[in-house]
């Protein structure tokens, strides 16, 4: 009765005769909120001294540089196949290499499995500080243990999905209802079999979501830290455009745009399969 009571007190009538309700809490939080954005954008505008009229002069610049950029150069059509090939075997093996891994830390991060609270939290906070640290930051490091290359990008790509694919495995691991690893436990069943025989079929199309959103944005990063020196199509781009070879440049990115939409596709169609 008293809920009743209280829904009633929340109800009011607007001069149109449509019910309102009064919600405090939201009709404080969402302007505060907005209030809080906006002085944060002033204050940064202010600090990095932005000079908008310059900016806004140099708008029809940015449509000559695409316009360029879409008259295609295909004279260099063997060498941006090797790059984007190069490109797309970084991805594929950074991405194979992490899921494993990121499945193993998964496992012992997800508190429901091994059911060791302290070891599972040191698990999540160490690879918390993993994942804060940019991609970027992670292969330069790399570059210095490893050279440059495509070894670089995928040991610095590797340390970064994994800490990604720990955190994404081992939230899919926890939704698991308890009462499920329960009735398995309760038949013998040890923790790595509940694991592999429930925890693990039960969040696979997770998993292959997540795979496949971390393989998109791979394959984007890819393409940014060969510019760093990684190696690949980015590396391809950096150059053609420091070299005024807009054309070549323009259909680089034009293939990076088409392989990762076909990436997207493909994987969208293999979780429709699966579910």
């Amino acid at each position: 009765m008293s809920e009743i009571t209280f829904v009633k007190k929340d109800l009011r009538r607007t001069r149109s005769g449509k019910l309102r309700v009064d919600c405090a809490e939201k009709d404080h939080t969402i302007p505060v909120f907005l209030i809080s954005i906006a002085v944060l954008a002033v204050i940064s505008e202010r600090f990095l001294h932005i000079n908008w009229v310059r900016l806004a002069s140099r708008v029809p610049d940015v449509g000559i540089i695409f316009w360029k950029l879409i008259h295609f150069d295909l004279k260099n059509m063997d060498l941006l196949s090797s790059a984007l090939m190069e490109t797309l075997s970084i991805t594929v093996l950074s991405t194979l290499y992490s899921l494993v891994l990121g499945l193993f830390f998964g496992m012992l991060a997800a508190e429901n499995v091994f059911r060791h609270k302290k070891f599972s939290r040191f698990v999540q906070s160490f690879f918390t500080f993993l994942r804060a640290v940019p991609t970027v930051i992670w292969v330069l490091l790399m570059m210095v243990c490893l050279g440059m290359g495509p070894s670089a990008g995928i040991a610095g790509l590797c340390v970064h999905t994994t800490a990604f694919f720990t955190k994404s495995f081992a939230q899919s691991f926890e939704s698991i209802p308890g009462e499920t690893l329960e009735a398995l436990e309760a038949t013998g069943v040890g923790r790595l079999g509940v694991f592999l025989n429930a925890v693990l079929p039960s969040s696979l199309s997770q998993i292959v979501a997540w795979a496949g959103m971390r393989f998109e944005i791979n394959f984007a990063e890819c393409a940014i830290l060969g510019m760093v020196g990684a190696g690949g199509i980015g590396y391809l781009i950096s150059t053609s455009i420091q070299g005024y070879e807009y054309g070549t440049a323009g259909i680089a990115i034009f293939l990076v745009f088409l392989l990762a939409y076909c990436i997207e596709r493909i994987f969208v169609q293999i979780k429709k399969k699966i579910n």
